[in-house]
Parts: structure tokens; sequence; C-alpha cells
């Protein structure tokens, strides 16, 4: 599996088109090759800071970004791993607090593809050992660290003694790599996905999970219990409260904090359960303030995030557009949720083939004033006729999200959707590229 990314530095170029060449061996599942390549090279996921190790279908991100704005408001220096990046790959490395620098990024991916050209690695392996070289090498008090893809044979499961873990909200998403047919794996869907995410609990550290339906639930604590890592269940280890306030509570005690800043109800969820493994660990010490703070400063860029003024947005006029890379029906109803009372909405949306057409579409519905569809850059994208059948509203094409914004009647707020693709292109034509 390849994930297309492009430098304007030469030397992270030539990086780059090296790991596009790589692909997962057929039929290749597990950890042993990732496990090879950190012991080529000295195993620096063993010479990390405290990990805080996130997992989940949807919001495990926002809870990352959560974790390190609150480490960070703790006056601690914090290592961050994240993915997908939207404009440049440096953004899923940020290190000591800033984004990997090109020159770091360029020597940092030639080592590890160097050390294992003969192992025939995987574009992740190889990046996901090249952010441990990262960290590993330079001081920091904590690391926070997503997932890519499930969790039990994602690269990052190779961590060893994580401060703590989490998983966020659970659903349906990539069934073609988390259900394959596997013997001793669950047969429900739900409760497969909730066994991939679980995995990455190791003995000993706190597993600190939202609360979820009774297939997936078990599903977690079956997982939890066979590699001994103790549960912070919400629900019945802690609770969150998330109406004016985030009201939590937990054998600790009680907490009364803010709403994020980031737009939509669910980040109220994300933010709670950053608290719930910050309170749950013993490796940082994290005041009440300090999560405060955090909680008001965390951004996470393409998650119902409002466009400030750009070439893009000022195709579309006095009007507000906003954009979520949400592709999954679980991002379809945070978004139709964020929106319930808003005023018809144009949508203009890229969606990539491998993704559910009505994700977005049928949460939405009685809530669009348009549908307008574009592609999503560099990937093979769902046709107009795909999304026709889940809207009673004219489907109608562009080449591209400019086109779009500047076709739109003269009247409603914009939400361009459907692809973390897309939303990268968005950013970066609009001239706000993450940093």
């Amino acid at each position: 599996m390849r994930d297309f990314a492009i430098s304007e530095n030469s030397r992270v170029q030539a990086q780059l088109d090296r790991l596009d060449a790589l692909s997962l061996p057929q039929g290749r599942l597990g950890l042993e090759t990732v496990r090879d390549i950190c012991d080529r090279l000295g195993n620096p996921q063993r010479r990390l800071p405290p990990v805080l190790h996130v997992a989940g279908t949807n919001g495990k991100g926002s809870t990352c970004a959560y974790l390190r704005a609150i480490l960070e408001a703790q006056g601690l220096v914090v290592h961050a791993a994240t993915k997908p990046h939207l404009v440049r790959y440096n953004e899923r490395i940020r290190v000591a607090g800033k984004l990997i620098s090109d020159e770091s990024l360029a020597d940092l991916l030639k080592r590890v593809l160097d050390a294992a050209e003969d192992l025939g690695p995987s574009f992740f392996e190889v990046t996901t050992v090249a952010t441990f070289l990262a960290f590993a090498e330079t001081p920091a008090d904590a690391c926070v660290i997503e997932t890519g893809l499930g969790g039990r044979l994602d690269a990052t499961n190779v961590l060893e003694n994580p401060a703590v873990c989490g998983i966020a909200t659970l659903g349906i998403d990539h069934e073609s790599f988390l259900l394959v047919p596997e013997a001793g794996t669950p047969e429900d869907p739900l409760a497969r996905i909730a066994f991939e995410k679980a995995s990455i609990a190791k003995p000993g550290a706190p597993l600190v999970v939202q609360s979820y339906a009774e297939s997936p639930l078990a599903s977690v604590l079956a997982t939890a219990s066979h590699i001994g890592a103790p549960v912070a269940l919400r629900g019945r280890d802690w609770w969150a409260e998330t109406a004016e306030t985030i009201e939590y509570r937990d054998t600790k005690g009680t907490l009364s904090l803010p709403l994020p800043t980031l737009a939509g109800a669910h980040q109220a969820d994300n933010a709670a359960l950053a608290v719930a493994m910050l309170r749950h660990q013993s490796a940082l010490t994290i005041t009440p303030e300090a999560m405060a703070e955090g909680i008001r400063a965390a951004r996470w860029p393409a998650r119902l995030q409002r466009l400030g003024t750009g070439p893009l947005t000022a195709l579309a006029g006095n009007r507000t557009v906003w954009l979520d890379g949400g592709h999954n029906p679980d991002a379809g109803q945070a978004i139709a949720r964020h929106f319930a009372n808003a005023a018809p909405l144009h949508l203009v949306m890229g969606m990539l083939t491998s993704k559910d057409p009505s994700a977005i579409l049928a949460p939405l519905a009685g809530k669009l004033a348009s549908v307008s569809i574009v592609p999503a850059p560099g990937h093979e994208a769902h046709s107009p006729a795909d999304f026709a059948p889940f809207t009673t509203l004219p489907v109608r094409s562009f080449a591209n999200v400019a086109d779009a914004l500047a076709a739109l009647p003269p009247a409603g707020d914009v939400l361009i959707a459907g692809s973390l693709y897309l939303a990268g292109d968005v950013l970066r034509r609009n001239d706000e590229a993450p940093d």
C-alpha cells in the first residue's frame, strides 16, 4: 500500500521517490520486518521518552492533538507522530514541538532505506522506523504516537512499555485490510475492528477506552485481558459529561474543563479521552490547569475546519467555507450533527473509490442546497453517478474545487469533504498548509 507524498526539497523528494517504489509484498502480514529494521538500527523504539499510543477509527488524530497541546501547556517538550499528512510529509513527524526539517527527514529516510533495502520493506515500515529514530535521537519529555492502519499489525505496534494506550471511537473502515478472514479473530465486523485496535495494548500499561456497543466492547475487554493490560472504560472507570463544559470524574476526583475550540460536539469526547489517558498513566504529572489550557489550544486541520481568507475561499464570495477530511459513515454522522441546525449547505465532495459513496451524503440528507463532485487529487475517485442514488439533488461534476466554488449559487455556506487527500489539496491551494 503506497501513500503518495511530494516535497519541494530535492533531497527529501529523492527519498520519497524510493518510498513510492515500495509495496507490501503479497500475503505478508506481521511485525517481523519492522522489528528487523529496528534491530539493525539499534532499536530506537526502546529509547523513547514516555509514549502515549492512540488507536481508533475516528477521533484518534484529534485525541493526539489534545494530548500534545495539554502536555505542551504543562511545559513539556513533546514528540508527536500523526497520520496522514495533508500538504507536506513533514507533518507526520513533529520533533520537540516542531515539524521535522527537510534536512533531517531526508537523512533519516535514507538511513532506514539503506539499512532495510534487502528486507523488501513497506512504506509504513520504513517511515515508522524513521520516526522512532527522530524521537530517540532528540531529547523530549513525552511521545504522542498515532497508529496508522488498525493497530495489531500496524508498524507502530513494535512499541514497548508505553505509559498508556487509548482507543477512540470504533467503526467500519479499511475493510479490505482489517476484515480479511483470519483464524482466531472475531467474526462480527465491528468486534473484529475492536480486536485489531485493542491489540496495541501492552502488559501492565493502562488501556483507556470510550464506551462501545456490546459486541466491540466484549472484544476490547477480551483482547486486553489476554494481553494483560488493565482497562479504564468510560462509564465504568471514568465518566465525562460534555454539555456546556466537560465534567470529568474518576477515582482520583472530579474536573470541570472547558469545551474544545475545535468544532463538532464529538471533539469534547475526544478531549475527554485525552484527559482520561493522562489521568490513568503515572509517568507524567499533568495539572488540571494544563488540561484546560491544552483543550482550548488544540488545533487539528481538516476536521470541521473553518477556512480562512485565501485564493480558494475568495472564489466562494462572502460565505463560510468548512473543510473536513472525513470519509466513512461515522465521520458523516459527526458532520451531520454539527450542521443539524444550520441553513442548507453546498457540498463539494471528492471521495476515493475504496470508500462508501453514501458515507457523507446519507447523513446530510435534507441539509444540502447543492452537490458538486470533484476528483480526489492523485487517486482513483468516485464518479458523480456513484453519488446520485443517495441524494434527490442534481449531482454536478467539476474538474477541481476552484471551478466548483466559482459556480455555486449566490447564497449558502459551503462544506468541502470526502477525502483527506482532497482536504490537503484545498489547504495547499488556500495557503493554509499546517505548520
